[in-house]
């Protein structure tokens, strides 16, 4: 098993939800984290409770990506982890619906936002010859539901993105591995103003510690394997459904 003391970390989105889940769970394994959020209250609360470093940032800003990571290098000298979680439901309704601000944002924050990291990532990795990259997508990215279209292409293109950068930097050590996660408890449904589940449904959903202690065992592993993709359903919830 591979030891993550004092390994760099850096997981977007990390001030609730599945993000803070995620960066507690990395903290605990011994790794130095950052995280980053856009709501500064509530990022440095976190960031406190967790024992992690906050970084105020919108992960779609390339040049907060470029401030980031010279901050991580500068301190720790690599990047041996990054986590995009980052993202947001916007608006889960029919395409005819939809504003075309709710795309672009859509797609900034599930799609092009990881993208930009994962550019910058890349390289750091690939000199240093090491590292992995973990993309949060969702069940989305390879089911259709009515009303979900835009999330959904958005986390599909980050799938098929991800697995051809698994293409591009296993030669040079580096592994990219992509989770798909489906019902958490989070305030995602809050959020995309969608019914929430009922409590003894929702207690049996994906919590933010679960996907922390999966994405540290992924972590974990040897450096010469590899986990491509990885899709995580509550037993509660019939697969394929919504």
């Amino acid at each position: 098993m591979k030891s993550l003391e004092n390994q760099s970390v850096i997981v977007t989105g990390g001030s609730r939800g599945y993000g803070a889940g995620i960066a507690a769970a990395f903290v605990k394994a011994g790794a130095r984290v950052w995280i980053t959020g856009r709501t500064e209250s509530s990022l440095r609360a976190t960031a406190s409770r967790i024992r992690a470093t906050p970084f105020l940032a919108d992960a779609a800003d390339g040049d907060a990506w470029d401030r980031l990571l010279s901050e991580v290098t500068a301190q720790t000298g690599k990047l041996d982890i990054l986590v995009n979680n980052a993202g947001e439901g916007v608006r889960i309704g029919p395409a005819s619906e939809q504003t075309d601000e709710d795309i672009v944002r859509s797609l900034a924050s599930n799609l092009t936002g990881a993208i930009l990291g994962c550019r910058r990532a890349a390289g750091i990795m690939q000199a240093q010859g090491s590292g992995l990259i973990v993309n949060i997508g969702s069940v989305c990215a390879k089911h259709a539901w009515a009303g979900w279209g835009v999330y959904s292409a958005a986390k599909a293109g980050l799938l098929q993105f991800s697995r051809c950068l698994l293409t591009e930097l296993r030669p040079h050590g580096v592994r990219v591995t992509s989770v798909l996660p489906s019902w958490g408890q989070t305030d995602f449904t809050n959020s995309a103003d969608l019914p929430p589940r009922e409590a003894d449904i929702l207690a049996k959903c994906i919590s933010p510690e679960d996907l922390g202690r999966l994405l540290v065992q992924l972590a974990e592993m040897p450096s010469h394997l590899v986990t491509e993709e990885l899709t995580l359903w509550p037993m509660v919830q019939p697969i394929g459904q919504l």
